[in-house]
């Protein structure tokens, strides 16, 4: 199918499904903090006798973003299929493509969106005090801007499964645990950084011994 014929409305729908399946495993994880977060305070008013919203709810805000960004990974993939660029594992066929993403993975990384992103991921009690809803409309809308934030993040370190092949199970691990460690480890901001230059090192040698061949 690779790059020789439009897809079906099947294969596109089990592409759907396969990344908007793959997102939540990778990234509902990596909202654990902000989870637990809302999770304690819905307890405590509980106690109180205080209802608020179930945490599914916001939980579900939170998938319903990545899943939209499931739609728009399925069509670049599409589009990458048509061109050729894709093997059937998913993974890069074209050395100039591979370092592209490589360096555009890094340069984003050193961006001023890419920081207030990961700050607002970063820091649980904070996003809650400053985007706090009542109700069950409530806890969508912070399930979703915090989805928002986290899409805005990670979006980039998402595309490079098209580097390392989003069928390789080790490759995908990898990216969902670097994205965890950004996110929770003390420094993870710095770390983000200095792993945007290491993939612009990587990225632009390889280009470099391409051109150089």
């Amino acid at each position: 199918m690779t790059g020789v014929q439009p897809w079906t409305a099947t294969e596109f729908g089990v592409t759907l499904v396969m990344w908007i399946v793959m997102m939540v495993a990778m990234m509902v994880p990596t909202a654990a903090p902000m989870t637990l977060l809302y999770a304690a305070v819905a307890r405590k008013a509980a106690a109180r006798h205080n209802p608020l919203t179930p945490t599914v709810v916001f939980v579900t805000g939170y998938i319903a973003m990545w899943s939209i960004f499931g739609l728009v990974a399925t069509v670049a993939q599409y589009v990458f299929d048509r061109a050729a660029l894709l093997s059937p594992m998913m993974v890069s066929r074209s050395p100039v493509f591979g370092a592209a993403l490589l360096i555009g993975a890094g340069i984003y990384q050193l961006t001023p969106l890419k920081n207030a992103c990961l700050r607002n991921c970063r820091a649980p009690a904070h996003f809650m005090s400053r985007y706090w809803r009542t109700g069950n409309l409530g806890a969508l809308h912070m399930g979703l801007r915090l989805g928002a934030y986290c899409v805005g993040c990670c979006w980039i370190l998402m595309g490079l499964l098209f580097f390392g092949g989003a069928m390789n199970l080790l490759w995908t691990a990898a990216i969902a645990i670097f994205v965890l460690l950004e996110k929770t480890i003390p420094f993870g901001d710095m770390g983000a950084r200095f792993a945007g230059v290491a993939m612009i090192l990587v990225g632009a040698s390889s280009l470099a011994l391409l051109v150089g061949a």
